[in-house]
């Protein structure tokens, strides 16, 4: 699996009280079980919800193509919702 993001967006994100965590640190959700369901049609993009050492978050992406092949392009992530939670409880 190959990811791309925006290294500034990442730092901000890391740097936001609300979600304290980079693109870098959330790569982590796909080693373990997570949920994962369609957000938009337009741009495709699906939403990820698993966890990060022991604390849930969800995290969007898209999947985009380059020369080498496909690779997972994350836009933006939070600490998962109540709904989120009670999604990833009754999957796992």
């Amino acid at each position: 699996m190959r990811f791309r993001f925006d290294h500034n967006k990442s730092r901000r994100l890391r740097e936001n009280r609300k979600r304290g965590i980079g693109f870098e640190e959330v790569q982590e959700i796909f080693s373990h079980p997570y949920y994962e369901d369609r957000r938009s049609d337009d741009p495709e993009q699906f939403r990820v919800i698993g966890r990060v050492k022991a604390r849930l978050y969800s995290l969007i992406y898209e999947i985009r193509e380059d020369a080498v092949g496909e690779y997972y392009h994350l836009v933006t992530l939070w600490r998962a919702t109540k709904e989120e939670r009670n999604l990833y409880e009754a999957f796992s």
